[in-house]
């Protein structure tokens, strides 16, 4: 009982750190974001933002790995089990270094030909944004590698040097808006160069503090066939979830362009862009609540792992109902005070993404004990065919 008092402790305590963490970079993004925008101008922000997402779009084969990576982090260290959790970690950055290779040979054929032939881009700034895509692929092979060690400090619960961390990335991120004034090369190619060094940067501090910190940090190439099997099936399975996720979201966004034009396009984005801050406040709340699930599964303490869910689920709702509540009943007027002009259709889209958040919040503390238990192939299947539904469903109603 005493343990699962110093559990729901820390919890709370891990809990307002990420909140602190959380405030404090959308500050600093919000106003690193204006003072961007006016050093490289509309169209070299444009520019960097869409080449990154050629990249960005390859973290699809990442993704369901990280969270494979992350769940088996914490379960052997539920377990308490040294050895094993060594060899995890390992496995993990083995199988990182590996799907980094991957998607640096996919980014250099498909991704580049892409760029060069497909993409909008001015012709006196696609040098420019050759340059801003090789730094751009450099940038994410570095952010893959760091997966494992941010998986370890969440696992371990410290908080507070994942929000240290994190909130000296986003002073860095501030420092190279400012610098952009002072670029004795190209503007974009130097912001863009800056950004990949602030990610080496970081990239060095996760990897010093793990290693000084937690014994199991200690990388050694280990090709172990059981775990390397273990996590990629789980990947396998988890990869029809995120993948159904990407096509709810940014399908769903090509199907409303296709049908309604980029102006619509523009409401909906805006009104993810609310919901995001919005639900940041329930998202910090299950990064310290999840590893206390997983670990309580792999200890056996199954009592505690349900209590767990139930207040998490409870505690979730009524969180993001509060701060969603205002905003339901008052859209038109928050989003005037926000942005001055409206654009149409957007305070519905505010209000049905809102309800659509507050009723996956419950469920989010049970995918969590999903998770810990492994299997995970009937839900993938059921909850991910349902949701790749919404994309052909979406287009028939919508022709």
């Amino acid at each position: 009982m005493l343990n699962s008092s110093e559990n729901s402790k820390r919890i709370v305590k891990n809990t307002v750190v990420l909140y602190f963490r959380m405030l404090f970079m959308m500050g600093i993004s919000f106003y690193t974001s204006r003072i961007v925008l006016n050093a490289l101008g509309v169209e070299d922000f444009g520019i960097y933002n869409v080449v990154g997402g050629i990249v960005a779009m390859f973290s699809v084969l990442s993704g369901s790995l990280s969270a494979a990576i992350s769940r088996f982090i914490t379960y052997e260290l539920g377990k308490d089990n040294l050895l094993n959790l060594k060899k995890i970690f390992s496995s993990a950055v083995t199988i990182q270094l590996g799907i980094g290779l991957f998607i640096l040979i996919l980014a250099e054929t498909i991704g580049v030909w892409f760029l060069n032939r497909e993409m909008n881009i001015p012709t006196d700034r696609m040098l420019a944004a050759n340059w801003v895509f090789q730094l751009s692929i450099i940038t994410f092979i570095i952010n893959l590698v760091s997966v494992p060690y941010n998986a370890v400090i969440i696992a371990h619960e410290k908080m507070s040097a994942f929000a240290y961390i994190s909130i000296f990335e986003a002073l860095g991120k501030l420092v190279i808006a400012f610098l952009i004034v002072v670029s004795p090369i190209d503007n974009l190619i130097f912001y863009a160069a800056l950004m990949c060094v602030v990610a080496l940067i970081i990239r060095i501090i996760y990897g010093y503090y793990c290693q000084y910190c937690f014994e199991e940090c200690r990388y050694s190439f280990i090709f172990d066939k059981t775990y390397l099997k273990q996590m990629f099936k789980f990947a396998g399975w988890n990869f029809i979830g995120a993948s159904s996720a990407v096509l709810r979201d940014q399908g769903g966004n090509i199907i409303i362009n296709i049908f309604c034009g980029p102006a619509v396009n523009a409401a909906r984005g805006i009104a993810f862009q609310g919901n995001n801050a919005v639900q940041g406040f329930v998202t910090n709340f299950m990064i310290a609540l999840n590893p206390q699930i997983t670990k309580s599964y792999a200890s056996g303490n199954q009592k505690y792992m349900m209590s767990l869910i139930y207040q998490g689920g409870r505690f979730s709702y009524y969180m993001l109902l509060l701060f969603s509540l205002p905003i339901l009943v008052n859209t038109h007027y928050v989003l005037a005070l926000w942005l001055k002009i409206v654009p149409d259709h957007t305070v519905l889209f505010v209000r049905l993404i809102l309800i659509f958040a507050l009723s996956e919040s419950i469920s989010n503390p049970l995918v969590t004990a999903m998770l810990a238990t492994g299997r995970i192939k009937n839900y993938q299947i059921v909850v991910g065919g349902l949701q790749m539904m919404n994309l052909p469903i979406s287009y028939l109603l919508l022709r």
